[in-house]
């Protein structure tokens, strides 16, 4: 990874909070995807724009993959590969909520090399690089010491504790909520949590940058059936993904269905 590939996507991060911050709380215009992909603003849109240009122009041999661009099977012959969610947490954000954050990651063969967690209206800049640890506002930061999952903090969506998932009793865990995923990511990696979890299929500028920050901060990062995510697939889906102390996470994998 080129050394200033983490700065660079420091430096985009900062200038998409500016413009997201621009549009937020003033009735930004919404749009519904469709096939129950949800909303997309205008914010959404502008921030994308504005990525593209500085990171893709930065960077013109990375491949792009981003939930407001049209995907392309040419990032695939791609050695490293941008993959970004402009806005994480839009139903939040159209809300006038603070709790959505700007996600971006690069990553090379499959692995995520650098990744960037933004939420501009906390200000909390979550950072991380492969082997270079996890940092938040520029201090260094780590999982939790949780080592049972019982009484376990989680942050989840309340169906995935539903029964039908689970072997024998569902954990005696605490749930809690955050509508971005790599929000909830991020909480872990800074210990504030002791574990996320999600079991729908999740696509990756979701979770990229913010499963480099939790694993890079000691936590263990799979998918729902235990798998090392890969980035810069064909379909640029994962099975879920779970993130976590490794007494809790190991709990969670070795319950589930």
């Amino acid at each position: 990874m080129p050394e200033n590939d983490l700065q660079l996507l420091i430096d985009a991060a900062v200038a998409a909070g500016d413009v997201a911050s621009s549009f937020w709380n003033k009735s930004p215009e919404v749009w519904e995807k469709g096939d129950d992909a949800g909303p997309v603003t205008e914010a959404d849109l502008a921030v994308n724009e504005l990525l593209h240009d500085q990171l893709a122009g930065a960077r013109p041999d990375y491949g792009w993959l981003s939930e407001e661009s049209e995907d392309s099977a040419a990032r695939l012959d791609r050695e490293k590969v941008l993959i970004i969610d402009p806005i994480d947490g839009t139903r939040s954000f159209i809300a006038g909520e603070k709790t959505w954050a700007h996600s971006l990651a690069i990553s090379q063969n499959g692995q995520v090399t650098a990744a960037v967690v933004y939420l501009p209206l906390l200000d909390k800049l979550y950072t991380a690089s492969i082997g270079g640890g996890a940092s938040l506002n520029g201090k260094a930061i780590e999982k939790s010491d949780q080592k049972h999952i019982d009484g376990a903090s989680l942050l989840s969506a309340k169906g995935s504790l539903l029964p039908q998932y689970w072997q024998g009793d569902v954990p005696s865990v605490k749930r809690h909520f955050r509508p971005s995923l790599a929000y909830r990511l991020a909480l872990v990696a800074e210990g504030r949590f002791d574990a996320m979890m999600t079991l729908r299929d999740t696509w990756e500028w979701d979770v990229a940058a913010g499963a480099l920050i939790a694993s890079e901060a000691g936590a263990y990062v799979t998918d729902k059936v235990g798998g090392a995510p890969v980035f810069n697939n064909a379909v640029p889906k994962l099975p879920g993904i779970l993130a976590g102390t490794a007494a809790v996470h190991s709990g969670l994998i070795s319950r589930l269905k």
